[in-house]
């Protein structure tokens, strides 16, 4: 597995190795073992998948509050799509901040959001797939979003945001200014600065 550290400080991603042949090819996407040597060590208590159909469709930027916080490890199945996190942990020296990644089946590649981060995606293809695996279950009191088109986020999703398929409860989420994060800094996370 090769770890890549993105701008923002305790997002990585994660790309594992791929075993190719004339039958396809395979990977191991997740190693609780392995990774606990690099400082990531999770317990992943839930997968999700989504599938979304057209191109455009954005779903986010979506969170889940303390005491239910959610890590997410983050890959496409199938099609390809512009993951993005945002750190909203107060007190943090990168709040507000945000990193964008292309993630598709054909670069196996997987974004690590850690808990007190914004999370969201576009799609760029369609029927695009997407899995994710959350460190804890889903906790419908503590769900909530952002706005993805906020302007003091200015998150560049690579679509005009009026063209972008969302559901009612993303057009209808606050934004960043109106918004108060549930998440605090506590420090450097145990495996920011690791590659």
């Amino acid at each position: 597995m090769r770890i890549t550290l993105t701008s923002l400080p305790g997002v990585l991603i994660l790309t594992p190795r791929v075993f190719a042949d004339a039958r396809g090819r395979f990977s191991e996407t997740w190693s609780r073992a392995r990774l606990a040597g690099a400082g990531i060590d999770l317990d992943f208590v839930q997968d999700n998948e989504s599938l979304s159909r057209p191109v455009g469709t954005l779903r986010g930027l979506h969170y889940q509050s303390p005491p239910m916080a959610q890590d997410k490890l983050v890959r496409v199945v199938a099609g390809r799509i512009l993951d993005v996190a945002v750190d909203v942990r107060r007190g943090s020296p990168s709040y507000g901040a945000w990193v964008g990644v292309e993630l598709s089946a054909e670069n196996g590649r997987q974004l690590l959001v850690p808990a007190g981060f914004l999370h969201g995606f576009v799609t760029r293809e369609p029927d695009t797939v997407v899995g994710y695996k959350c460190s804890a279950p889903y906790a419908p009191d503590c769900d909530g979003a952002v706005a993805f088109a906020d302007p003091d986020l200015a998150i560049d999703w690579g679509i005009d945001p009026a063209a972008a398929v969302v559901s009612d409860k993303d057009a209808r989420a606050p934004g960043f200014k109106d918004w108060e994060s549930p998440f605090d800094y506590a420090g450097p996370l145990p495996w920011e600065g690791r590659a």
